[in-house]
């Protein structure tokens, strides 16, 4: 008797029908949080021991626009040091950032929308299409989406400003040929920055869920390298911290370039690249031939105490953010000596 071969998570997706389907919005929600007197307070700290004239944000206090490059000019004058004046100009850019600027959205589709997991769809609401990863796993009836606030961004303002529950919008899809591969005994490394982590929450629901965490009765070390500026940029947080607690195996790596200029924050601080060598097997690290601007991260140690170690000859790796970032964690990768057949990755913007 012939059986009918398994089909692929890559041949799934090729033959998954390309439709189009309106839905209703069911879940608004910021991911991002309002933190304007925390970064007040930073500025101030900094002014105070700079110049010790906090006082010049009085007005922004009251509520007025503030002239930024005039405090600029006037600290310059005062032969404040050029990093100093960078970390109030970093904090003020924050002051100035509209909230919310992380938004959670989900949508209840009138038809089921089959898919993989790390594809996209297009959602069109308010007349204006643009693409979107899907963060949910296949199995869920309702379509989840993590969206950045792109200034002057035509679809993303809309949805901040105007989105309800209740709304209606169009889902058209899906598209991508960024899948999981099928479960092997291999480990998974994700590397993302920004919302391209949303594909990679489809992908590690899905993987848990399937019981794909394991192969032939032995644990797959799968990792999660998410690079932000600051700790609330980080989408779905909460959910990636739950798996880090609940399964040995699974370990969330953020990296964050700026919260420490507002907090104690004691985790990775250096860009997703650099702090993947800090995870790397010592044997792999040492015979890699590193560029010089990875070879002067060759040292740098783990912020996290996690003993497992990434096995470049032994994994499977997916990268996804802003087009230009990806070139830069893929040419790490592959300098480090994982194959080109064993990475999957998508850019975006």
């Amino acid at each position: 008797m012939d059986v009918p071969r398994h089909l692929s998570q890559h041949e799934q997706a090729t033959r998954l029908p390309l439709v189009t389907d309106e839905g209703t919005v069911t879940l608004v929600e910021p991911m991002d949080e309002s933190r304007n007197d925390a970064v007040l307070s930073a500025i101030r700290e900094r002014l105070d021991r700079a110049v010790g004239t906090p006082g010049l944000l009085d007005d922004v206090e009251n509520g007025a626009d503030y002239r930024w490059g005039k405090l600029y000019s006037e600290l310059r004058e005062a032969g404040v040091s050029r990093r100093r004046i960078a970390e109030i100009e970093t904090l003020a850019e924050r002051f100035e950032r509209p909230y919310p600027s992380l938004l959670r959205m989900r949508v209840d589709v009138d038809s089921r929308l089959d898919f993989a997991p790390g594809q996209y769809v297009t959602l069109r609401a308010h007349d204006t299409p643009r693409a979107y990863s899907l963060a949910n796993s296949p199995s869920e009836d309702e379509l989840e989406f993590c969206i950045r606030r792109v200034p002057s961004g035509r679809l993303t303002s809309d949805l901040f400003v105007h989105s309800e529950v209740g709304d209606r919008v169009v889902v058209r899809g899906p598209n991508g040929e960024m899948v999981l591969d099928e479960p092997s005994g291999e480990d998974m490394v994700f590397m993302a920055t920004g919302t391209g982590v949303a594909p990679f929450k489809s992908m590690i629901d899905y993987v848990f869920e399937q019981g794909w965490d394991t192969h032939a009765g032995e644990p797959r070390d799968i990792w999660l390298f998410l690079g932000c500026g600051w700790e609330d940029d980080l989408p779905h947080r909460e959910q990636f911290r739950a798996y880090d607690r609940e399964h040995e195996h699974f370990h969330f790596v953020p990296t964050l370039t700026r919260e420490p200029l507002l907090t104690d924050w004691d985790g990775e601080t250096d860009y997703v690249q650099q702090v993947l060598l800090a995870y790397l097997d010592d044997d792999a690290l040492a015979a890699a031939d590193l560029p010089p601007g990875l070879a002067a991260y060759r040292d740098l140690q783990p912020a996290r105490d996690i003993d497992a170690r990434i096995d470049p000859g032994n994994v499977e790796l997916y990268a996804c953010g802003i087009t230009a970032m990806v070139g830069v964690l893929v040419d790490a990768a592959r300098t480090v000596g994982i194959s080109e057949d064993a990475m999957q990755y998508e850019g975006f913007g």
